[in-house]
């Protein structure tokens, strides 16, 4: 299942990915991947998404079939969080990225 629903969004409000793209100043093929599900965007770029759109930051996501989801961002990269692996795989990142210092 897709975590975002950018796409349905775009097309309730009638608009294109290339006239997104330009108003919140991604590249187009970067915003078609997002759009698609093919990279994950930042929390900066949702905002700004959410705001070209005129909608609540909520409703760029799904509503997922389990109790578990959502996004965090860990110095400026985001990771998709849906499980409790997916949880413990952000910890050991984090404690890795720790002990290199």
């Amino acid at each position: 299942m897709e975590l975002l629903r950018i796409k349905e969004v775009l097309k309730e409000k009638r608009v294109t990915v290339v006239s997104l793209a330009e108003t919140i100043g991604v590249a187009q093929p970067s915003m078609s991947n997002i759009v698609n599900g093919r990279t994950t965007p930042s929390l900066d770029t949702l905002r700004k998404i959410a705001k070209a759109l005129d909608v609540a930051i909520q409703e760029l996501f799904a509503v997922p079939n389990n109790e578990l989801y959502g996004l965090v961002q860990y110095k400026g990269i985001t990771y998709k969080i849906d499980s409790v692996g997916s949880i413990e795989s952000l910890l050991r990142t984090i404690k890795e990225n720790s002990s290199l210092k």
